[in-house]
């Protein structure tokens, strides 16, 4: 009997162990080096200031000119990263749920905040966010504390877009209708009797790819689930990643 309670007694030891290591090790990744800032200073910082922060990839928006444009959060907020200068080789290392710190110019461009003229570096540690829900938020002030974070938005309704002749659609090519297969999407979305502008950016997800092409085949009144990240153009305009219906 007391063998057995011995082995259960270190068995449980073990479990409590590994709990406590999981625990260090989630602390460890969020946790700010010297001179960093926490979200809640970033945002408090005045916009034209240095900031400093650590974040971790979400998505990768585009590379030209030795420069990329990142979707990146960590646990309490998220910041977009703006031709941040990097190589090719460099650009594609930067994958999804890596932890870079960042240094750089605080700005707004029509609304949408980020992080500009920057200087960087890769850290130890992933993490992957999980799309939080916004729809009850959206025709709230409290929205635009989510800026640029990965959502989700549920049971929308296509609401009819007027193309370049004038006619109802449930999307455009391009803001006004004049794009291509290729263009960025634009279509509208409504919930409580407001409506929405959401848009499948070509540079994030282009011509071919699933959500695309989901886009390309919705109807007006198809009520759809959506994914994304909450970027901001002179009002919310997200740019959207998935579609289900």
């Amino acid at each position: 009997m007391k063998k057995i309670f011995a082995i259960a007694l270190a068995v449980l030891m073990l479990v409590s162990f590994a709990a406590c290591g999981d625990k260090k090790d989630e602390v460890d990744i969020f946790a700010k080096s010297e001179g960093v800032m926490t979200y809640a200073e970033y945002e408090a910082a005045a916009i034209d200031s240095q900031v400093t922060v650590e974040t971790f990839i979400q998505a990768k928006q585009s590379w030209w000119d030795n420069k990329g444009t990142f979707y990146t959060q960590d646990k309490d907020g998220a910041y977009f990263l703006y031709e941040l200068p990097c190589t090719q080789e460099e650009y594609d290392k930067l994958v999804e749920g890596t932890k870079i710190k960042v240094t750089g110019t605080k700005a707004e461009w029509s609304g949408e905040v980020e992080i500009v003229d920057a200087t960087w570096e890769i850290l130890e540690g992933t993490y992957k966010a999980e799309a939080v829900d916004v729809t009850d938020i959206l025709a709230s002030e409290e929205l635009i504390k989510k800026q640029n974070m990965f959502v989700k938005f549920t049971g929308m309704k296509v609401e009819p877009s007027t193309d370049a002749e004038g006619n109802e659609a449930a999307f455009l090519y391009s803001w006004d209708g004049s794009g291509q297969p290729g263009s960025d999407l634009y279509f509208n979305v409504s919930i409580g009797g407001q409506t929405y502008t959401f848009t499948v950016e070509s540079y994030l997800t282009g011509d071919g790819t699933d959500v695309y092409e989901a886009v390309e085949a919705l109807q007006i009144g198809d009520v759809i689930n959506m994914e994304g990240f909450l970027y901001w153009y002179n009002g919310v305009n997200p740019h959207i990643t998935a579609v289900t219906k």
